[in-house]
């Protein structure tokens, strides 16, 4: 189910199950941090779009026009959602996890774990076969590390629930519109195939 780095235009690699967000440390590594074109290239995003998402609060700003790893994992996040759920509403989850965005003393695990814990939990499920809201919750508690209990473990349960199946949600209307730009519709708007124009 894993067809592409959540969040991302890059392909997934499987060996990269363990930590995906080291697919793209290369790059930080070699910039200094991600410009805002690189970062929409990245993304798929408008740089508008991340530029509103900042105005908003949701990530921090550029500093001297690069985006270093935590901004990067926080549109990542708020990306692999933005499909599926209303912006203010992925905002409110990021808030409940991880409190202030500029502020990671009140982080309950960092966005880059958070973002890795989600992709390796796809991978497994993936793997497993898993569907069902029961066997997925199941997954991801099983998952999570013992350091985690009360208030904590259940935020990170939840949080991770709704990413998850966020994440499933987008990629099954992918993997729709991409059906359906296959059909041979000769009428209602949608692509006759033997000239390729829209009808």
């Amino acid at each position: 189910m894993l067809d592409k780095l959540p969040g991302t235009e890059m392909e997934f690699d499987l060996k990269a199950e363990e930590n995906a967000f080291s697919l793209i440390e290369p790059i930080l590594s070699a910039t200094g941090g991600l410009t805002l074109s690189q970062l929409s290239a990245l993304t798929g995003l408008e740089g508008s779009t991340i530029q509103n998402w900042i105005k908003r609060g949701w990530v921090m700003p550029a500093v001297e026009k690069k985006y270093a790893e935590r901004q990067i994992v926080r549109i990542l996040l708020i990306n692999i959602l933005r499909g599926t759920m209303k912006l203010e509403d992925i905002a409110g989850l990021m808030t409940y996890i991880n409190g202030k965005v500029d502020d990671m003393s009140d982080d309950i695990l960092y966005d880059t774990e958070l973002y890795n814990l989600m992709c390796r939990l796809l991978s497994v499920m993936s793997r497993k076969n898993l569907h069902s809201r029961n066997e997925i919750a199941e997954e991801i508690d099983r998952n999570l590390s013992a350091e985690y209990s009360g208030e904590q473990r259940k935020r990170l349960n939840e949080a991770l629930l709704i990413l998850i199946l966020g994440y499933r949600a987008s990629y099954y209307r992918r993997q729709a519109e991409r059906e359906f730009e296959g059909l041979d519709i000769q009428s209602g708007g949608g692509k006759n195939k033997s000239d390729g124009a829209v009808t």
